[in-house]
C-alpha cells in the first residue's frame, strides 16, 4: 500500500483500518503525529484506527470541547488525542500543559497542529488527508526531525 514510500493514494475510509497498522509500525519511535485535513477529511476516523492498531481499550471520541483525551492501551501505555480546532490561541493549548503531553514520550495524535505551530515538536510525524472525493483520500506522510526532513 505504501506507493514511493511516503504517499498512500485513493485510499478509501473503510481502508483506514488496514493502513493504521502500518503507520503504528513505520512511525514507532516517533511520539506526535500530526493530523492535517480539512473538516470531514477523516483525521479522527484515522484516529479510531490508530487507537484499534495500538490495542487502545477505551471508547474513541472526537476532543473537540475538551481539548485533549486521554486512552489506555491493553498493555497499559498513554495515548494522548488532541483536538486543537476550538482554541482561540495557543495561549489555551499552552494552559492545559501541551508541552507536558509531548515531551512525556507517549503517543500524541493531533488533529488540527495549524493552530499550535510554535508548540509543534520538532521531532514529529505529519499526516496530510485531502479528499479526492466522497469516500477516497490521499495520505501523505513526512517525518520531521528537527534538523532537516526525512520522507518514509
Amino acid at each position: 500500500m505504501i506507493k514511493d514510500g511516503m504517499v498512500y493514494r485513493k485510499v478509501s475510509l473503510d481502508e483506514l483500518d488496514e493502513l493504521a497498522p502500518e503507520l503504528v509500525k513505520t512511525l514507532s519511535g516517533i511520539p506526535a503525529w500530526l493530523l492535517y485535513g480539512e473538516m470531514g477529511a477523516g483525521k479522527t476516523t484515522l484516529i479510531r484506527s490508530i487507537c484499534k492498531a495500538l490495542q487502545v481499550a477505551d471508547v474513541i471520541s472526537s476532543p473537540t470541547f475538551s481539548i485533549v483525551n486521554e486512552y489506555e492501551t491493553e498493555g497499559g501505555d498513554k495515548v494522548y488525542h488532541f483536538d486543537f480546532y476550538r482554541i482561540k490561541n495557543e495561549a489555551e493549548a499552552w494552559d492545559i500543559g501541551t508541552e507536558e503531553y509531548f515531551y512525556s514520550g507517549n503517543r500524541c495524535l493531533v488533529e488540527w497542529p495549524e493552530k499550535i505551530p510554535s508548540l509543534i515538536p520538532a521531532e514529529h510525524a505529519a499526516i496530510a488527508i485531502t479528499i479526492e472525493d466522497n469516500t477516497l483520500r490521499t495520505i501523505a506522510i513526512s517525518v520531521h526531525d528537527g534538523k532537516e526532513e526525512n520522507r518514509i
